[in-house]
């Protein structure tokens, strides 16, 4: 395909200004370059618009306060009841979007704020100062709106990610995470990101976005300023630092949103127009959901690096079910794909109204940095430490035989396995005297069949808060057959925190 340079970035400019540029939308592209072709497409559009809406969670907002009278040199501070960091001198504030609600943890955030902010709302700010010769004030106590701040810019440090994992949960329990409620036994999917509308995937080799490329961020013009955090280009991971004016953003491409049992976020509308500057870009901006390939991923698996069950295509998860461990399943888009769409239409008209120009990087995007893990010093530990030899029984086994396992070994959870040890259900010593107090006959009639398990190679802290939310004292420990490998009981838990 050539590179060979058809119009630049200037040329483009004067054309939008005279009203001569055509403009498409990547949709609107895909069926040019489908129905003419690739050079033709190239040699007639200029510009072609993309968009994405979904959760950001590394976004936040800077503000400036100004200086109250007296002045305080502010050491902690909530806005709403949501803590909000104090990274610079005095009166600057930074609000990250994951931040949560002192009284609704679960409810109401950071990403909350902001979107209050926006729509014009007055807010609650507090706070607290040690006390200075010049910055005597020790408290405050404020009601504000976004006409009230010097600056209020969202300052996002991750964005517009180029594609993302397909979540699932192989687990034998819901679980909740930032990408939604995941159901047990890999009952459903969920997937982020708008395929052939993401900007990244319209210019995956960063030609014409790199540092000062104007975009369309939350309703009004931002700018990207950089790589985004976690950057990674050669996995298909590129990811955008962005910034623009919150005071003229609009709630409508920008919402504070909270995910059940996990926390909140930020919805940011991202739109970037992709100059069609030769026939390479002409091509890549023609790119179809099913070219766009990521992994389903099992996050039942508390690690860093998870299972990947099989890859997929953005054609296969936007078409609402896909096939998981020879299953078909139900699976759902964190992001809006209908309001990724409508950016891209709103992005167009701007540029075609010349309310938008394009500007050209004044620095490309790296394309070889890889993303590390985190250095540890301290490992963590996990189940397979702690985990003891289970006593078990079979469900045709008298309720007289598994007491007298309970005596004997001195245990109070018998595990229920079949003939092969995989984990059939479980019975606690409470199980058995309320058994014999009732006159039940059989294991099978007081035997827990939902049982709450863990793996040898997740940490403790994540068995612990399992036995925690589910009020027990033990989990049985299995593999990914179900077999019984031992439990994990809380008084081993109880032992490790007191060593």
């Amino acid at each position: 395909m050539s590179h060979e340079q058809l119009r630049t970035v200037e040329e483009i400019n004067r054309k939008i200004e005279s009203g001569d540029a055509v403009v498409l939308t990547t949709e609107e592209m895909n069926r040019l370059v489908e129905s003419k072709g690739v050079k033709v497409a190239a040699e007639e559009v200029d510009v072609v618009t993309t968009g994405t809406f979904g959760a950001m969670c590394s976004s936040g907002a800077i503000i400036n306060l100004g200086h109250a009278d007296p002045p305080i040199k502010i050491q902690k501070a909530w806005i709403n009841g949501v803590e909000v960091c104090h990274p610079g001198a005095a009166v600057d504030l930074y609000i990250g979007a994951t931040m949560t609600s002192e009284t609704q943890p679960f409810e109401y955030g950071g990403g909350h704020v902001i979107e209050d902010l926006i729509r014009g709302k007055s807010v609650e700010l507090r706070a607290i100062s040690h006390g200075t010769d010049c910055y005597p004030r020790t408290r405050l106590e404020t009601t504000l709106t976004k006409d009230d701040l010097n600056q209020f810019y969202l300052l996002n440090f991750r964005n517009c990610y180029q594609r993302y994992d397909c979540a699932t949960n192989g687990r034998d329990e819901a679980i909740y995470t930032y990408m939604g409620k995941l159901l047990p036994h890999y009952g459903n999917a969920s997937f982020s990101g708008a395929g052939s509308w993401n900007p990244l995937c319209n210019d995956p080799d960063y030609e014409t976005i790199g540092v000062g490329t104007r975009i369309f961020l939350g309703g009004a013009q931002g700018y990207v300023i950089g790589e985004g955090t976690q950057h990674n280009p050669g996995a298909g991971f590129g990811t955008l630092m962005v910034k623009g004016d919150g005071k003229k953003m609009s709630s409508e491409y920008v919402r504070g949103v909270a995910f059940t049992n996990y926390g909140t976020t930020l919805y940011v509308g991202i739109g970037i127009p992709i100059p069609i500057l030769n026939e390479g870009l002409a091509e890549k901006t023609a790119v179809r959901d099913e070219e766009i390939v990521t992994d389903v991923v099992d996050y039942g698996v508390p690690r860093r690096d998870r299972p990947t069950l099989r890859k997929v295509n953005y054609r296969e998860l936007k078409s609402g079910k896909i096939v998981v461990k020879d299953r078909e399943v139900k699976v759902s888009p964190l992001s809006s794909l209908k309001k990724a769409k409508a950016i891209s239409e709103v992005l167009k008209k701007e540029i075609s109204d010349a309310a938008f120009f394009l500007t050209a990087p004044v620095e490309t995007l790296p394309r070889d940095t890889v993303v590390r893990p985190m250095r540890q010093t301290r490992e963590v530990t996990l189940v397979e430490a702690l985990i003891r030899p289970a006593v078990t029984c079979r469900r045709e086994d008298s309720i007289e035989s598994v007491a007298e396992r309970i005596i004997h070994h001195s245990v109070n959870h018998i595990v229920v396995v079949d003939e092969e040890g995989r984990l059939e259900g479980i019975v606690t010593s409470w199980d058995i005297t309320r058994a014999i107090a009732n006159g039940c006959k059989k294991l099978t009639e007081i035997v827990t069949r939902r049982v709450i398990t863990a793996v040898p190679t997740e940490p403790i802290d994540g068995a612990s808060r399992r036995m925690a939310q589910h009020n027990i004292s033990a989990l049985p420990v299995i593999d990914e057959r179900k077999r019984v490998l031992g439990i994990l009981t809380a008084e081993n838990l109880s032992k490790l925190i007191g060593g």
